[in-house]
């Protein structure tokens, strides 16, 4: 039998990282297999074949992470096989990631270290541009441990960080201790474990150490729906249906309880409602998810041939007793080619068949780039909208904005499998960032409290009718070192992980001459 092919044991590696990178107990243990897919990566005999087999192993990765991503296009589309199309895609970042690391390193050891500070700087770049899409993020890995507390100190990217470092110093141990050459070896090859291990103590210690903030509580009824989100979006469930069910589970709440509903629970057609207008028959005070299009253009004479022009809004509001919008907040990032469909003017095209097949106009959403905490009865909710939670900066702007909870309205009716306890386990680490506590109330998804140390509270996952949950969150102040730094700590340690890997090749050469 001959030797497994070089794709093939990277793929395997990707995929062996991907599985310590779900939401499961051993996750913290993702630091073998990324050691495993560095060592093997750097000790390619090109750099084409470096940068190959980083390709496969992150195709292995991003496969079995995102393989529910399938079962979601297959849904709305009918076209499971697209999702390769992703899987492909991210792995080719991380090819480009590596084929710029070894033109940096040029030896073993030195693409270890160029690859594990490239692989976090290449995290940090997925929360930016157009198709960002931070999902699997090493540092999340961490959650399970103590260690996840340093989030509040740099973030998940701090996590992200401690991971590869891990990695990278056991795939340079095991580089130097293999290596034909001995000439290759540095004077210390174990140094770097050392350091790792003092790392992860000193994470291990801080995180135990770590107390719950103590604050006034709020009362606040959460719901978990069960609304099909493809028969909301088809029409086959009316938003009168859905607003009924729900007020129906917000009534005979505690004294002084604020109601949370899910994204999208009102429904408003043609028109963009705003501070002061009134929503009859809402059940306040309360906070909720506010959907629908506005008319930028009337249609004309024949609707049918002259359409108007809609642009759709996906909006959280604070709303008083009477139902009154106190306060607004539009999504601050929206899904790539979910709500929006980046780079129109070149995919113009594409897009336009993709509708006439679909037979219904993409949506054209516009993000909000300054998020707002929301008023309502002289407390502060920092409410960001389903994906908002995976990226750090949304919850992270709203606490520095002075919000005393962080508040998720979410729909997680589109995803499948384990989608939705990796969205709400990201959302966990928000509440460590920023030492805030997080209230959810989700369609299809994990509902209830998430205190400032991340750790869950309250919450309810499962069942085929609506619940109602009363909860009974902190509202906390201050500033954490993520808050004032964000992830410029996390940036510079990557940044060191590749000069060290440029320091290896320095070495190296020295010793030979």
């Amino acid at each position: 039998m001959g030797a497994m092919p070089a794709p093939a044991i990277a793929a395997l590696l990707g995929l062996t990282l991907a599985a310590c990178g779900l939401p499961l107990p051993w996750s913290f243990l993702s630091a073998l297999p990324l050691a495993a897919l560095l060592g093997y990566a750097a000790a390619a005999p090109t750099r084409r074949a470096v940068t190959a087999r980083v390709f496969w192993g992150g195709f292995g990765y991003f496969a079995l992470h995102l393989w529910w991503l399938g079962a979601f296009l297959q849904q709305l589309l009918g076209a499971a096989p697209l999702v390769v199309i992703l899987f492909a895609l991210e792995a080719a970042f991380l090819a480009v990631m590596a084929a710029i690391a070894v033109n940096v390193a040029r030896t073993p050891a030195g693409r270890i270290w160029a690859l594990a500070g490239g692989w976090v700087i290449l995290e940090w770049l997925r929360f930016l541009g157009p198709l960002a899409f931070p999902w699997p993020t090493l540092g999340y890995t961490l959650l399970p441990t103590p260690a996840i507390q340093i989030a509040d100190l740099g973030g998940v990217l701090l996590g992200s960080v401690l991971v590869a470092f891990t990695a990278a110093s056991l795939a340079h141990a095991w580089t130097n201790r293999h290596s034909p050459n001995r000439q290759q070896q540095g004077r210390r090859p174990l140094a770097p474990a050392v350091l790792a291990a003092v790392a992860w103590a000193a994470a291990l210690g801080y995180g135990v150490t770590r107390t719950p903030g103590d604050g006034p509580e709020q009362p606040m009824r959460v719901l978990r729906v069960t609304f099909d989100a493809f028969g909301r979006a088809s029409g086959q469930l009316t938003p009168e249906e859905q607003f009924a069910a729900q007020t129906a589970a917000s009534v005979n709440r505690p004294p002084g309880s604020v109601i949370v509903w899910s994204e999208g629970a009102i429904s408003s057609p043609g028109t963009r409602p705003a501070p002061g207008q009134t929503i009859p028959a809402f059940p306040g005070p309360g906070i909720s998810g506010i959907g629908g299009d506005e008319a930028l253009t009337p249609p004309g004479p024949d609707p049918i041939r002259q359409p108007g022009t809609y642009r759709e809004f996906n909006t959280v509001a604070s709303l008083s007793v009477g139902g009154t919008i106190q306060s607004m907040s539009a999504k601050a990032r929206l899904v790539p080619f979910g709500e929006e469909f980046p780079f129109r003017p070149i995919l113009g095209p594409v897009y336009r068949v993709i509708e006439t097949s679909l037979g219904f106009t993409l949506p054209r959403m516009t993000p909000n780039p300054n998020p707002t905490p929301l008023t309502l009865n002289g407390v502060l909710y920092g409410a960001y909208i389903c994906y908002d939670s995976v990226f750090p900066w949304v919850a992270r702007t709203l606490a520095n904005g002075g919000a005393q909870v962080l508040v998720n309205p979410s729909n997680d009716g589109w995803y499948q499998g384990w989608g939705v306890q990796q969205h709400f386990s990201m959302g966990r680490v928000r509440a460590i960032e920023t030492r805030r506590w997080v209230v959810r109330s989700v369609n299809n998804g994990v509902a209830g409290t998430v205190n400032d140390l991340g750790q869950p509270v309250q919450t309810v996952d499962s069942g085929q009718e609506l619940q109602a949950l009363d909860v009974r969150p902190k509202l906390l102040t201050g500033t954490t070192t993520y808050m004032r730094l964000g992830d410029w700590p996390a940036l510079m340690l990557a940044a060191l992980m590749v000069a060290y890997g440029v320091r290896q090749d320095r070495r190296r050469n020295d010793r030979l001459n």
